[in-house]
């Protein structure tokens, strides 16, 4: 257990708070959720840097919770720590019916089935591309060069994003999510200069993209939907969408690339199951997801009394349903901290929500991940973790892998050391036989 961080095992249950950023920081939660679950899976933390919130914890109790949406409200906010009074940015995610299902289904076509099987052919090329790319005999950031580029050209498609500017959406969705308000590390002036100039970019690609001009991007669907197309003249609400589609475009398929690396490392054996047995990488795709859990929790605000799991909330009191805790309900999920990559029921997990609030691109990160998954395995026997260490974000309700350094080639290169143990780790990937190099 990290320095500083109370013993999940002796200290008093009623003491424990898991919205903690320094658990997520330095991967040290699992324990204090395992004991939740089974000593008290409804959790009433009296006093946070959030204020008094409920932790719904086991898989019954998140799957009612999210799914009982007249009782349970996304309108207050989908996160524990509330929005400034004078920044507030509201999207279809943190609203309630009608309204969100307006909203939601104006942007739904760039995920319909048509859309997926036109994107298919471009991720692959991409995702090829950037493998084929990596540099040999020398350390870099596997999060950087694979899983940070691959998602970020992704999203430059979906929203038809100038392509040589297109890190901007990344570095605009990593400020959304480290505001130091939610625990992470960005100052609050930062994080709305960052929005502010997201805003004032998007704006601009919406007067272009309105009539005759508009394409089949995110962009011209809200700016010619009946229902949206006057969501400019409420800026707080478009930047809210904007950062809703970004955050979940880039969050799933980034952090799930980088967490299979470190889940089949953990686990050789189940990565030897996969070299001897390619079509096990569907499987094992919905498997890195609920193992990975990339989007930590999701906030409710009760609207009326309810009773979960034997205990009396109350109207207005803050709910969070942690969805990495149900991902590891062992009532539910049969040895739950392994990585099984033929799991009988791979999807079954709790990574992208229930409800009317599930996951509106989880098609698309599927697909994603089993495209990158099969041209890894065309080209390198091993993505081998060299030092059993993993850098993560401050950042709460996202799970974020912050340095993943990596080489490829027959031989491993020296590691300089790299500074703070919780922020470093080196891979190293050896190629596969048929492309000129002994694993």
């Amino acid at each position: 257990m990290p320095e500083g961080l109370p013993d999940p095992m002796t200290m008093p249950i009623e003491e424990m708070d898991v919205a903690l950023p320094a658990l997520y920081q330095y991967d040290a939660w699992r324990p204090y959720f395992k004991r939740l679950r089974e000593e008290d899976p409804v959790h009433y933390t009296a006093d946070s840097m959030f204020g008094p919130y409920w932790s719904i914890t086991r898989w019954d109790d998140v799957m009612y919770v999210d799914k009982t949406h007249d009782i349970y409200s996304s309108a207050d906010g989908i996160t524990l720590q509330d929005q400034p009074v004078d920044f507030i940015a509201p999207n279809f995610i943190a609203m309630d019916r009608p309204t969100h299902d307006v909203q939601r289904k104006a942007v739904t076509g760039v995920v319909a089935p048509t859309n997926l099987a036109l994107l298919a052919p471009i991720i692959r090329e991409r995702a090829g591309q950037i493998l084929d790319e990596l540099p040999d005999n020398e350390t870099f950031n596997w999060v950087d060069k694979v899983s940070v580029e691959l998602t970020t050209q992704m999203l430059a498609t979906l929203f038809d994003f100038p392509f040589e500017d297109r890190h901007k959406l990344t570095y605009w969705s990593d400020k959304a999510t480290s505001g130091e308000l939610s625990g992470g590390t960005t100052p609050e002036a930062e994080r709305r200069a960052a929005m502010n100039e997201m805003l004032e970019w998007f704006t601009s690609l919406w007067h272009e993209r309105t009539g005759d001009n508009a394409g089949n991007d995110l962009v011209s669907m809200l700016a010619n939907n009946p229902e949206t197309k006057d969501m400019l003249t409420r800026p707080m609400e478009y930047m809210g969408n904007l950062i809703l589609l970004i955050v979940g475009g880039n969050d799933t398929t980034r952090n799930s690339i980088s967490g299979g690396v470190i889940g089949l490392n953990q686990f050789p054996d189940e990565y030897q199951k996969l070299r001897d047995d390619l079509s096990l990488i569907p499987g094992m795709v919905s498997e890195i997801i609920r193992w990975q859990t990339p989007l930590t929790y999701m906030r409710r605000t009760a609207l009326r009394d309810d009773v979960v799991g034997g205990k009396q909330i109350r109207a207005g009191d803050k709910v969070a349903m942690w969805y990495l805790s149900a991902n590891r309900d062992e009532t539910v999920i049969e040895n739950p901290d392994a990585l099984i990559v033929d799991r009988k029921t791979p999807r079954h997990h709790m990574s992208f929500g229930y409800g009317i609030h599930r996951c509106m691109g989880n098609r698309l990160a599927e697909m994603q991940l089993k495209i990158v998954w099969e041209e890894i395995t065309k080209r390198f026997h091993t993505v081998e973790q060299v030092v059993r260490r993993s850098g993560y974000s401050r950042a709460l309700f996202v799970a974020s892998q912050t340095c993943r350094c990596v080489c490829i080639g027959t031989e491993l290169v020296p590691v300089p050391e790299l500074g703070d143990v919780y922020t470093s780790a080196v891979d190293a990937i050896r190629r596969s036989p048929q492309f000129g190099a002994m694993s």
